[in-house]
């Protein structure tokens, strides 16, 4: 058995508020502790704050909050960052910041700390995002990569989407591990609760879309009310409700507003006992973001038996299966996506959902993660891999 290991997480673009990331640190740091490890997390806040939470030990920094971002803060203190690590004296450190945070890896690499760089996004697709083109973009994040590449013992990324733009320049230390979704947190209501539950958004001649987003730019919010638009301007009295905030909240209303479009903008949902409800109760959720890398959201409607409609630019359509729809990256592309999964039976498509979440447990990801920083080995393929996920790629 591989004796306890300190294993130190720093992390950006974290908040209160945010969703996909802050769910993954608190699953692998709880799972980490589970398996008798010291999980160690640090990440940017108003104020400096440590925190014994059941993902270990939660260590805030001052950082300051970086313009249009929604309120993300950034660890730009290297000299205190440095410090924490010193007085931390991780075994191993594991980063989820390619960019402002790569120094880290040569601060390893001088203490003898294995280190693992986790790639969340696509390099190329943010960067085509912002406006960069294709051929500009490519070129732009293949040098991110490299070096991101050169700085850490291991790249890990959770799909082979996400591997792909650093296997097309031959990053040797590549290693994958899926992430995973709370099956037992996320479930199917039972159907009275969930008439009861649909009946707080939607009559019961409406039809339900989710969309469950941070909104910013590279989630594509819009997307989501221009398919509403086409659903209604074909007929199809569909209603939206978006839980998540950020920095195109505003725009996102008043454009719904514009068009006189029922859209119902809730904010951040506090707890996920409040998600699941809303994922579960809906009859389509939205996930038009097309640089998500494993998109957490979507995994987690599906664990609640609600099919998605999923950018087919993202990483999505290879984990969702026949549970959703890949949709093309339009407004009228995700209206057509909706009606192709509302002509399912509701039960067919429900069952479908949970099914295929069932194949992406926490349990299985955090074996994944442990064996990328080699406290024990992965083998198992319920994650839908089909190689072992520690695997070097």
């Amino acid at each position: 058995m591989t004796a306890p290991l300190t294993i130190v997480r720093l992390a950006n673009f974290v908040t209160p508020v945010s969703g996909g990331l802050r769910t993954a640190l608190r699953h692998l740091g709880a799972g980490y502790r589970a398996a008798g490890h010291r999980p160690v997390l640090i990440v940017p806040g108003e104020r400096r704050a440590e925190e014994e939470t059941e993902q270990g030990l939660v260590v805030t920094l001052p950082g300051p909050v970086l313009p249009a971002s929604g309120g993300y803060r950034l660890l730009a203190d290297r000299r205190a960052v440095a410090a924490e690590l010193t007085r931390l004296g991780p075994d191993r450190l594991e980063v989820s910041d390619r960019t402002t945070l790569r120094w880290t890896g040569t601060w390893a690499r001088r203490h003898g700390v294995r280190s693992v760089m986790v790639s969340h996004e696509s390099a190329t697709g943010l960067l085509r995002t912002w406006g960069l083109p294709g051929p500009l973009a490519a070129a732009a994040a293949d040098r991110l990569n490299a070096a991101t590449a050169r700085a850490y013992d291991s790249v890990l990324c959770t799909t082979d989407w996400a591997a792909a733009e650093f296997r097309r320049i031959g990053v040797p230390n590549l290693v994958r591990a899926p992430l995973g979704v709370d099956l037992a947190a996320m479930r199917p209501l039972p159907p009275a609760r969930r008439a009861a539950e649909r009946a707080r958004y939607a009559t019961p001649e409406q039809v339900l879309l989710v969309l469950c987003s941070r909104l910013s730019a590279e989630k594509r919010p819009e997307r989501a009310v221009e398919a509403l638009a086409r659903l209604r301007a074909r007929g199809l009295p569909a209603v939206l409700v978006v839980a998540g905030t950020g920095p195109l909240r505003e725009r996102l209303a008043a454009r719904a507003a514009r068009l006189r479009l029922p859209v119902r903008l809730l904010g951040h949902l506090d707890g996920r006992e409040a998600v699941a409800r809303l994922l579960g109760c809906a009859d389509v959720v939205l996930a038009p973001g097309p640089v998500e890398t494993f998109g957490l959201a979507a995994l987690e409607a599906l664990a609640c038996g609600t099919p998605v409609a999923v950018s087919r630019s993202s990483a999505l359509p290879a984990l969702i299966g026949s549970a959703g729809v890949a949709a093309a990256d339009s407004g009228p592309g995700f209206a057509a996506a909706v009606r192709e999964l509302l002509a399912r039976p509701e039960e067919v498509r429900r069952s479908t959902a949970r099914a295929q979440a069932e194949r992406y447990g926490w349990p299985a990801a955090v074996a994944a993660f442990l064996a990328a920083h080699g406290a024990g080995n992965f083998e198992a393929v319920d994650g839908g891999w089909d190689e072992p996920a520690g695997r070097r790629a």
